[in-house]
């Protein structure tokens, strides 16, 4: 093992093992946000991404059962703060980790809407991780790098008006964190 380790450090002395890549985006980044789609929630029209050019915008994998759900009230807030400006939210509710959202379209929908009352767009439910994940989800992940996929519920991906990944926030960052707040508002301007 000790043999294993002194290889794999020679290996990063000489160069040879690249860094990974950062939280942020760069000008090399392959397609956009606009080239994925998903459905409404309601499931009654598509919901293309490219709907939402010239905004920037925060997708956020939800689900109404975990400890961090009451983040839907601090998004709400985000929501109704900058959406004037420019900022969209798009929850994507998800039962990957925990199935912590076991609900159908029609309970989830209720469920923000009677508990936090919910405004912002919201997806149809998704595989966020793994080799199923919506395409959206794959393309986050490999454009940002290893390790920024979805670890569990509200992750949030960082979009510019451009349609460009920008950044990405874990699930303990919560809506009005002063890094993802100074983030979207610097994308705004």
């Amino acid at each position: 093992m000790i043999k294993f380790i002194k290889f794999i450090f020679g290996l990063m002395i000489s160069g040879v093992i690249v860094m990974l890549p950062s939280k942020s985006t760069s000008a090399e980044q392959v397609g956009s946000a606009y080239d994925y789609s998903f459905t409404t929630l309601q499931g009654e029209e598509p919901l293309p991404l490219s709907k939402f050019k010239g905004k920037v915008l925060l997708v956020v994998n939800t689900a109404s059962k975990c400890g961090f759900t009451k983040q839907y009230e601090g998004l709400e807030s985000l929501y109704k703060k900058y959406k004037d400006q420019g900022l969209v939210i798009l929850g994507v509710p998800s039962n990957d980790f925990g199935k912590q959202e076991p609900g159908t379209s029609e309970e989830i929908a209720s469920f923000c809407k009677i508990n936090y009352g919910v405004t912002f767009p919201m997806a149809s439910k998704q595989v966020v991780s793994g080799d199923d994940a919506h395409p959206f989800y794959k393309w986050a992940a490999t454009t940002l790098g290893f390790g920024t996929a979805p670890k569990w519920n509200f992750h949030k991906y960082l979009v510019d008006k451009n349609g460009h990944l920008v950044d990405y926030f874990n699930s303990n960052t919560a809506p009005d964190e002063e890094n993802l707040v100074s983030a979207i508002e610097a994308l705004l301007k």
